[in-house]
């Protein structure tokens, strides 16, 4: 187990998750005065933790095997794909989600339905996606670099 610890790929990647989902909350206790647990564990917002994981992971692993390697390549495409999804897919998800809590609110207040609202929070704008990106490279490239 203690080996775990000892990877520095995935401790590079875990460490820029963190510090973006920390950004991501105290951005929201600035904005709004108040914390809010779904902050910590939910998705969306500014920056997008899983755009700085994710190219955190491709940073690192380009630093320790080289841009020609297998590594690299596979977590290329997987942070490519989990950028695009967190600002596509997740993004229009949301969007249909605030959608139909309004006509939920509107059937509700009309006294023909009783439901619980949909997150509508779960996918990023595609600035919060660049602005996890880089600072998931950036984080990478300090923390490898000063770590090993």
């Amino acid at each position: 187990m203690n080996s775990v610890f000892h990877n520095q790929i995935l401790m590079v990647t875990v460490t820029s998750w963190f510090i973006a989902q920390a950004i991501k909350v105290s951005i929201g206790v600035v904005r709004e005065r108040r914390f809010n647990f779904k902050w910590l564990i939910g998705t969306g917002g500014m920056p997008s933790s899983h755009a700085a994981g994710a190219t955190a992971l491709a940073t690192a692993c380009a630093l320790h095997s080289g841009f020609q390697s297998s590594e690299f390549a596979l977590s290329m495409v997987f942070a490519l794909v989990t950028m695009f999804d967190a600002q596509g897919v997740r993004r229009s998800a949301g969007q249909q989600a605030a959608i139909l809590n309004q006509i939920m609110d509107d059937m509700y207040w009309k006294g023909k339905l009783e439901s619980d609202k949909l997150m509508e929070l779960i996918g990023h704008t595609p600035m919060q996606v660049i602005v996890g990106g880089l600072l998931g490279m950036i984080l990478a490239s300090t923390f490898y670099h000063t770590w090993y």
